[in-house]
């Protein structure tokens, strides 16, 4: 079994998770993975306009597939990983947790939440921001911030206990 970690940072769209992410990753000398970065990097240029929910999913779906396995392989050689994302569905932290625990890696879960209204503000926030306090290369509308709040399941106790999870206030 590897001494290397797999940190899952999840919670809702603006709950904190980057910045979050971000120290964590500094904190443990560990490697992260954002979601939202391969997103811009990869697909949000050719995106359609309006952006279509399948489109998007479908991206997602892939920039998924590669973060776990490349963050899998990293873990194996001894480094720390942090992903970071919503992970929005109890059976999508299930997949991540049952893929990292099968190669012998041990799991940790964080848990960012805030109440929609804050976070909905925090969004509006940073669309209207400019250079480095801009967090993204893509504003969030609030039909897409209303479409994954409805995706967002929130992990359960028996959830967070089985992967030494932390609920953290940001």
């Amino acid at each position: 079994m590897s001494s290397a970690v797999l940190h899952l940072v999840v919670g809702p769209t603006a709950a904190g998770k980057t910045t979050y992410a971000r120290r964590l990753a500094h904190e443990i000398g560990g490697v992260r993975f954002s979601i939202d970065e391969w997103m811009a990097s990869l697909f949000w240029m050719d995106a359609p306009e309006p952006i279509e929910a399948a489109w998007a999913q479908e991206r997602v779906r892939r920039c998924w597939q590669r973060i776990l396995e490349t963050a899998l392989a990293v873990a194996l050689r001894g480094a720390s990983c942090v992903i970071e994302s919503d992970l929005a569905s109890r059976a999508k932290r299930l997949e991540h947790i049952h893929r990292a625990r099968s190669a012998g890696l041990s799991v940790q879960m964080h848990i960012l939440e805030a109440p929609a209204e804050e976070r909905w503000e925090r969004v509006q926030r940073r669309n209207e921001a400019s250079g480095v306090l801009r967090q993204l290369d893509f504003g969030i509308t609030k039909e897409m911030f209303d479409f994954t709040e409805a995706l967002w399941e929130p992990p359960t106790d028996q959830e967070i206990a089985e992967c030494n999870g932390v609920r953290v206030a940001e």
